[in-house]
């Protein structure tokens, strides 16, 4: 299952609130186009009010992911980090879990 460092958990809790004053609101991870020639896995995050019909519920210390099928599959083992850059723009990284 995917799990979050302290930081993601940090700024996603900040995004989603400052975003949304829904209470079931989350970020929502998304597969997005992908890179055939590279063949990668493409995702993308946005604040969501609710989660999609199908999507993968997380809560973690009451900060709420949604994640489709696809996302859900590439994250299930993963730990997902973020962090904010000087301009204030936010990345997130996606770690390998320790085994």
């Amino acid at each position: 299952m995917l799990t979050l460092t302290d930081n993601a958990t940090a700024i996603v809790t900040t995004l989603v609130s400052r975003q949304s004053d829904t209470a079931d609101a989350g970020l929502r991870i998304h597969s997005a186009e992908t890179d055939p020639a590279r063949g990668e896995q493409r995702l993308a995050v946005l604040v969501a009010e609710h989660p999609e019909p199908l999507d993968q519920v997380v809560e973690v210390s009451g900060t709420r992911l949604f994640m489709d099928e696809a996302a859900s599959a590439v994250l299930d083992d993963k730990i997902l980090d973020a962090g904010v850059d000087e301009a204030g723009a936010v990345s997130f990284s996606v770690l390998p879990q320790p085994v």
